[in-house]
Formats: C-alpha cells, structure tokens, sequence
C-alpha cells in the first residue's frame, strides 16, 4: 500500500493547534510533519515539546528562510519533495481542522488510477457544512467528483498528482495555493473527489483572525486584502 505522509501548516493559535495536533496523532502510523511559519518564541516552544513528547517532525522556517510569513509555498515544495522520495500520498491539515481517527484512512480508501486529489467535507460543531464548502450544501451523494475548486483543510493529494505538477512552478506572488492546484489537477486529466460521508470539523481562521473580517466587516477585509496585498489565491 502507499504511505501516507501528513503535514500540518501552523501560525500560533495554540490552543487549537495542539487539539488539531492530538486529532492527526490518533491516525495508526502517521508519518507526521508541523511546519511552523513564523510562530511567536511562545508558541514555538510549544510545538518544539510536542514534537519532542509525541515524535512528530517539527519544520521551524524562520530557522531556513528570512521570507515573511506566509510561507505556504515553500512548505509545498518541501512537502512534495518529501512524499516523492518516499512513494507517498500527501495529506494537507490545517491547524483549524479536527479529524476523527478512520478520517484520513477513508481518505486513502478513495484513492485510484486517475484519481489526482480527495477532500473531506468541512462542517461547523453542528455538523452544518461550513467555509469553504458551502458549495457543497446542494451536493447529493457520499463521494462526489467535481470540478469546483478543493481547500486544502483536509486533503490528500495523490502521488500521481505530485509526480505530474511541480509546486516550484508555483507563483510566488501568492500567497494561497488550493485553487491553484485543484485546477493542475484538472488539467492533468485527473479527478477531484470530494467526501460528503467523511466530514471534519473547521474553525475558519483561527490562525489569522483578521481574516474573520471577510464575515463581520467586508469592506476592510477587502481593503486589507488589495491595499497589503495580503490573501492572494
């Protein structure tokens, strides 16, 4: 069987970076890397003694690269290299994401020839679906493929997909690459599945407060978004 090799992109937010953390930890045999963008002193010795406690792979780039945060792609390109080398699918979770232990198994069941990404369904602590899937709310079925962009919350790209697109061909104007990738994937004849029967919890922008803004006041999210030119997908 193909490995599977997990990734989880962290900026702060402690509290829910380490529940998202424990969640990954309940996956049988995870192969398991935290990529930390620049968190404060505090909550990178944080994750320093949870790498130590639990065995992970703790990425510091501030120790690598004097880019600001955030450093999604150079965490992409790091994380491709990495699942090539070793044969391996890869599995993206956001630190605002809790998985359920048979999550990324089901994931990993999806998997076929042709097959470029699956995704599970995000949901709110109601179990109403939730950005960025609302898109998703009129869809039927358990597993469906779609052409609609994926996020990257909690998504397994295939290693035929890794093989085919090259993240060091990314823009590096960007900041954010999920639309980016959901469309190579599409171009390289592969399909996208995206699990209705395998939801996970998220807790949008955890990690970025100001991007709550988008929903409590628009206008300065967008300000914000052209004028620093921040959030570019």
């Amino acid at each position: 069987m193909t490995p599977i090799h997990i990734i989880m992109p962290v900026k702060d937010s402690p509290d829910t970076t380490r529940e998202a953390i424990d969640a990954v930890l309940q996956t049988p045999d995870a192969d398991f890397t935290v990529y930390n963008d620049f968190s404060t002193p505090e909550n990178t010795a944080i994750l320093q003694q949870l790498a130590q406690e639990h065995g992970f792979q703790l990425v510091n780039w501030a120790d690598r690269t004097d880019h600001p945060s955030p450093n999604y792609r150079l965490t992409l390109q790091d994380a491709q290299q990495r699942a090539l080398a070793a044969g391996a699918h890869l599995v993206i979770v956001e630190s605002d994401v809790m998985l359920k232990p048979d999550t990324i198994r089901r994931l990993n069941s999806m998997v076929a020839d042709g097959v470029g990404m699956v995704a599970a369904v995000t949901v709110d602590n109601n179990g109403n679906i939730n950005f960025p899937y609302q898109y998703a709310r009129r869809m039927q079925g358990d597993v469906v493929s779609t052409r609609k962009r994926f996020s990257f919350c909690c998504t397994l790209l295939t290693n035929q997909l890794l093989q085919g697109a090259d993240f060091h061909q990314l823009d590096p104007t960007k900041a954010w690459y999920d639309v980016t990738i959901s469309h190579q994937s599409i171009k390289l004849g592969l399909r996208n599945l995206l699990m209705l029967n395998n939801p996970v919890e998220h807790r949008p922008h955890s990690s970025r407060p100001w991007k709550q803004l988008k929903y409590t006041h628009p206008l300065r999210y967008y300000w914000q978004k052209i004028t620093r030119k921040r959030d570019r997908i």
